[in-house]
């Protein structure tokens, strides 16, 4: 008789961290028991491994009552995380419902009527890693850093579509535009579609563009994003918004590398490489049927994950002395020089979005916010610096008030030229001042340059 878990909603779904976990070198798993018995696999040098019963999993189950994406394993340095992609009866380690966890190497789990071990296949000496490119706005000294570049330097010389994963203000778009700029197509324009803000009825006039009079409105001819892309890249910004029902026309260009603008007859080449980004697992999107199994195979060809910061503070100080020389133009930290184990220790739901904020109005504030009561004062200058020396005297203005006057002159001076320079178009202003359109905006109003 088949053993399957309980399906009650009541379930406790715990996520487990064991005391004991160890650096893991290389994954390994086993099927002990199942209709798979006896297979194992082992890749020798992804940090990720998926099982599920679609083809293009690393272990791939005929087992029934496991899903088509049921969980991902990846090694990682306190062990081997463990993630279920929103499977249909659930992982189980021992009586425990595991939605995420740490595990040690030797850990064993169930996923239908499977049994699987997950092992170290590796040497207790890990292998040094390969040297990673330096890449202008790819900041942080972590392994996982790191190992997103080394990605970067190695998919940036093919033409596959990569589909880019993390939180939202991991950094999606940066990733992407490093992939662009380290490509032979870096001469061609890289075009960003935002899939969660386009009407439905408007999506495929927005990638594929429209001739005029195709519908109500259409009193010109439009160019879409990839015909505007043409020998470049065309990033589709959180494709996990994409809705269902226009799926199908997306993959039909990515299969046949042509398409036809809305309402027209003339087929044109896409002569574009496609990048995707999203904050979702597409695979638990998938298996809850709310996105396209052949359009995820046809984006997921390579996959870059970003990790959140949070898992990740050494990257926290690189990050810091990044945003405020792009600030400010100086290397000195000011008051957030006494603060970075706060900063460390911060949750960053964020990410690097909520930091670059953070940063940005400690220098105008001259105090560390991080709204949880955190907070930190500005250290004195160095009486032989040069910041020592421009407030000498008895109307010295205090630090506070001449950072934020400093930066309310870069600001302006800044943003002047940057509306001049693209014709007052905020969207394209955005996309070379690499920041978000609602922030530009909010900047171009404090300063009278928009209404």
């Amino acid at each position: 008789m088949s053993w399957y878990p309980p399906r009650v909603d009541d379930v406790p779904r715990t996520r487990l961290q064991p005391r004991a976990v160890r650096m893991v070198h290389r994954l390994r798993v086993t099927v002990e028991r199942g209709p798979d018995a006896g297979a194992t696999c082992a890749p020798d040098d992804d940090a990720a491994l998926a099982i599920g019963t679609s083809e293009d999993n690393a272990l791939v189950l005929a087992d029934p009552a496991v899903s088509r994406y049921h969980l991902e394993l990846r090694r990682t340095a306190s062990g081997v995380q463990l993630l279920d992609l929103g499977s249909r009866n659930g992982t189980w380690v021992n009586d425990l419902r595991i939605e995420r966890a740490i595990v040690p190497a030797g850990t064993r789990f169930r996923i239908g009527d499977t049994t699987i071990l997950v092992e170290d296949a590796g040497s207790t000496v890990a292998p040094p890693p390969g040297e990673a490119p330096r890449l202008p706005d790819l900041v942080g000294d972590s392994d996982a850093i790191r190992e997103v570049a080394r990605l970067i330097g190695k998919l940036a010389r093919v033409d596959s579509s990569v589909l880019i994963q993390g939180e939202t203000g991991v950094g999606k778009e940066v990733i992407a535009r490093a992939l662009h700029e380290a490509s032979p197509r870096r001469a061609a324009e890289l075009v960003v579609v935002d899939c969660g803000s386009m009407p439905a009825t408007l999506i495929a006039s927005i990638l594929f563009g429209h001739e005029k009079g195709s519908f109500t409105g259409a009193d010109q001819r439009r160019t879409g994003a990839f015909e505007r892309a043409r020998g470049g890249t065309v990033l589709l910004d959180e494709i996990g918004e994409l809705p269902l029902e226009v799926q199908p026309a997306l993959l039909g260009v990515l299969e046949r590398r042509a398409f036809t603008r809305v309402g027209g007859s003339q087929s044109l080449s896409a002569d574009v490489r496609v990048l995707a980004a999203t904050h979702r697992d597409l695979r638990a999107e998938v298996n809850a049927g709310r996105f396209r199994a052949d359009l995820y195979y046809r984006l997921a060809v390579a996959r870059i994950v970003i990790p959140p910061l949070r898992e990740r503070p050494e990257d926290i100080a690189p990050l810091v002395r990044h945003f405020v020389h792009k600030l400010t133009g100086v290397d000195e930290l000011g008051p957030l020089a006494h603060a970075l184990d706060a900063l460390r220790a911060h949750p960053w739901s964020g990410n690097v979005r909520e930091l670059r904020n953070v940063v940005e109005a400690a220098i105008v504030m001259g105090e560390l916010d991080l709204g949880d009561g955190t907070s930190a004062a500005p250290r004195p200058p160095n009486p032989e610096s040069p910041a020592a020396t421009a407030v000498r005297g008895a109307d010295a203005p205090s630090y506070r008030d001449a950072r934020a006057a400093a930066l309310h002159r870069f600001e302006a001076e800044y943003l002047r030229d940057l509306i001049a320079r693209t014709g007052g178009n905020a969207s394209e202003a955005a996309r070379l001042a690499r920041m978000d359109r609602p922030y530009l905006l909010t900047l171009l109003r404090k300063h009278g340059l928009r209404s």
